[in-house]
């Protein structure tokens, strides 16, 4: 993040755009991690902003990890959503136009970590039986999830 602090300092709030990598992670029971955002309280897949110097796979793998414990092994790419509709003004005033890049992974290690100080909780759910407050950037990745689309999905 000391990239993002120094791209900041030159821009200020103005809008910068800015990669986010993350994972659906399945359990051998074919239910999906879910991460509670210390944040805001919401649900989501875990993931997070890439680092300068970082590919998409590694960022994804390792903000999963920083957040639940778990190593990632193989991951297919699910989807690149980006555009418009996925820009965004966070609390601090920062601007930001994403660019989403979301993996499935199916094969892990690691003890899942039932919270830190970014996640209150770190569970996995059956599709069926999600949470409500699920973060609205993830609720498109979910739909998308049950819809069945030939992958990799580009919107």
């Amino acid at each position: 993040m000391e990239y993002i602090k120094h791209v900041r300092s030159m821009v200020g709030n103005e809008k910068i755009l800015m990669v986010v990598a993350g994972a659906i992670v399945f359990d051998e029971e074919d239910r999906v991690l879910l991460q509670q955002r210390s944040d805001n309280g919401q649900w989501g897949f875990p993931g997070g902003f890439m680092d300068l110097g970082e590919s998409v796979q590694d960022a994804a793998k390792r903000e999963v990890n920083e957040e639940t414990g778990l190593y990632l092994e193989e991951m297919e790419l699910f989807a690149i959503y980006s555009g418009p509709q996925y820009d965004k003004t966070f609390s601090n005033g920062d601007q930001v136009s994403l660019v989403l890049i979301s993996f499935i992974c199916k094969r892990y290690s690691g003890e899942l970590i039932k919270s830190n100080s970014e996640s209150l909780q770190n569970k996995f759910c059956s599709l069926q039986n999600l949470p409500d407050n699920i973060f609205t950037e993830h609720r498109m990745i979910i739909d998308d999830l049950l819809s069945n689309k030939t992958l990799p999905i580009i919107g």
